[in-house]
């Protein structure tokens, strides 16, 4: 979750400092980005995700990578998701092992803050590198998740799931994500009624 610009770096200057920050920066286009705190929804489905996804890719050669990875995109730039998946031997840019060249999916968990952003310009950072396969926008404020999965080179295939009753398959990775799972203890703010969100006129 991006809050705000830091300073402006050359890329090999963001990774020393970012490697001795105690915070997470984003660098895009030569600017460094503090990363805002997660709402405990967030970070309930992050983990509620990885849980599932670990449970089932354990017998593949696929695995499930923290937070703490950030993934090179256009060639100088460097992002943390949510969530990665990595299939075979994972590639990095160094012998650090903490910048992922090779994701296989990735998933964004949208904030009101970065939704635009995960759906804009980082979607299409994340399509220019050419290992990844799916795509997951998870909402945090209803149960709903958008995939993306790649079909041909630049081709996408767009599909959704609603409702906690609701299932998602990632072909890519033989996964499966059952809506229940995602969103255990997650709290949704009810939706406004519209008679009680309407003006009472009729008081004196």
């Amino acid at each position: 979750m991006i809050a705000q610009s830091v300073k402006r770096m050359t890329s090999e200057e963001y990774l020393d400092f970012e490697r001795a920050s105690s915070e997470r920066h984003e660098f895009v286009n030569g600017e460094v980005f503090l990363m805002a705190g997660a709402l405990i929804e967030h970070t309930t489905i992050t983990f509620n995700v990885g849980a599932s996804l670990h449970s089932q890719l354990r017998p593949t050669s696929c695995r499930v990578v923290g937070m703490d990875t950030k993934v090179r995109i256009r060639v100088r730039d460097y992002v943390y998701p949510d969530l990665i998946v990595v299939c075979g031997e994972p590639q990095f840019h160094d012998n650090k092992r903490d910048v992922l060249l090779n994701p296989t999916v990735i998933i964004e968990i949208l904030s009101a803050s970065t939704e635009a952003y995960d759906r804009g310009a980082k979607f299409a950072s994340y399509r220019a590198v050419p290992s990844v396969q799916e795509y997951i926008l998870i909402a945090q404020d209803r149960p709903r998740i958008e995939q993306y999965i790649r079909q041909d080179g630049e081709i996408w295939q767009f599909r959704t799931a609603d409702g906690l009753d609701a299932a998602i398959n990632l072909p890519s990775i033989g996964a499966r994500l059952l809506l229940a799972d995602v969103f255990e203890r997650v709290t949704f703010e009810p939706e406004p009624d519209d008679e009680s969100a309407s003006l009472d006129l009729t008081s004196p």
